[in-house]
């Protein structure tokens, strides 16, 4: 009978390895005389040699130290920052971008066939450069006032000159060079209209942030429309993800004149201004958010609109009060609906429903449960709204399946 034991590894220790898959969350596969291994910095087809950074009973973590047999899509990062000891932002930038967009359909197809049971094969599709697309950046100082961003996996804050997927208008070199107060957590917004805003709270202590330069409500330009966002509201990071995410769910809703559409975890109504001329007068719109800040700015969005509802609450709290919904679009936080979202949404037996997701685990998980409920994945588009890191946006149309 072959031994089931596994090396028991050690912290700081440094072995040799083939390097397999990619998994999520950006890491990729190892093993060592039985030990799996999830290690940063690496690619598939590779050997290297590797520093174990962290150990557990069913996992162990590590750092590419030396690449001995290197992928031919292994590039030089094009920020001086971007490695095992710098920032814990961009992990991919070690890869060729063709590369990363196939790694992450491959996680895409992974997360599917080991949570949902399903076979797909989807494209990533690129939406614009790999640099110079961030339009949302937190940053912290050190206890010098130096800018900079937390380590990966540590606390610890890595000065930085410049900021290489940031957007133009964030002006990051500019605010690099200055010197801030120590300990701060500095948040930084640009808009598409031109405006920049800061703000600033204290990574302790302080629950609130402090608006230090700049309007304290943002204009996006979004198809035609202007839509107000405050600093403490959520936004795309990416400045082409509005108008792409937008017209994909104007395109996967199909909505009718007359419709009835649930706009769930709805934001500052970036959705609800994509279809609200699709409704019509005849139609209406329900926006649930739990943002108080969100909320403040959708109203003030569709202040005109009549028949758009805000509500500020729980998605899950607020839909049992629900009847009937002929649409339903929702965009929930990085760990998804859930269970209970998602058997509410089917009572509500839309004819579409789409979904907008930052994490294909939680969408793999999620559509298992429209399954339970009767309802087919029918289309499924992906999208490098984060170019040069693992994460990867997703938009899942679901319809009601057809019984033969």
């Amino acid at each position: 009978m072959a031994s089931t034991m596994k090396r028991t590894l050690v912290v700081g220790e440094v072995i040799e390895v083939a390097i397999e898959k990619v998994a999520h969350g950006g890491h990729f596969i190892a093993r060592f005389e039985g030990a799996v291994i999830f290690v940063r910095h690496a690619i598939p087809g590779e050997r290297a040699r590797i520093e174990i950074t962290s150990v557990g009973s069913s996992f162990n973590r590590a750092d590419v130290v030396e690449v001995l047999e290197a992928s031919p899509d292994r590039v030089v990062a094009p920020c001086e920052f971007s490695h095992r000891a710098g920032c814990g932002g961009c992990d991919f930038q070690h890869v060729a971008p063709a590369r990363q967009l196939q790694l992450k359909s491959d996680v895409i197809t992974e997360q599917f066939a080991r949570i949902a049971k399903m076979d797909i094969a989807v494209d990533v599709e690129s939406v614009g450069g790999e640099l110079g697309w961030r339009s949302r950046i937190t940053s912290t100082t050190d206890r010098n006032g130096h800018l900079g961003f937390i380590g990966s996996r540590s606390h610890t804050v890595i000065p930085i000159s410049n900021c290489l997927v940031a957007a133009q208008g964030i002006g990051f070199a500019e605010l690099a060079s200055k010197k801030w107060r120590g300990d701060m957590r500095v948040e930084i917004a640009a808009s598409n209209s031109g405006e920049r805003s800061i703000s600033l709270i204290a990574t302790r202590g302080e629950t609130k942030s402090r608006l230090s330069e700049g309007p304290a409500v943002l204009h996006e330009e979004v198809l035609g429309k202007t839509l107000e966002v405050s600093n403490d509201s959520f936004w795309q990071g990416h400045v082409s993800a509005p108008t792409v995410l937008s017209s994909v769910v104007q395109d996967f809703s199909a909505i009718k004149a007359g419709d009835h559409v649930l706009d769930l975890y709805g934001g500052v109504g970036l959705f609800t201004a994509a279809l609200i001329d699709g409704v019509g007068e005849n139609g209406s719109i329900d926006l649930i958010e739990g943002s108080k800040s969100a909320t403040s700015d959708s109203s003030r969005n569709f202040a005109a609109h009549k028949n758009v509802k805000i509500v500020t609450g729980d998605v899950a709290k607020h839909l049992p009060r629900i009847q009937t919904a002929d649409v339903i679009v929702l965009d929930p936080p990085r760990d998804g609906a859930g269970k209970v979202v998602v058997n509410e949404i089917a009572r509500l037996s839309p004819r579409r429903v789409v979904y907008v997701a930052c994490d294909p685990a939680a969408l793999a998980r999620d559509t298992g449960y429209f399954l339970n409920n009767g309802y087919s994945l029918t289309k499924l588009r992906a999208f490098d709204l984060f170019p040069m890191t693992h994460h990867i946006e997703c938009v899942a149309l679901f319809e009601p399946a057809k019984v033969s």
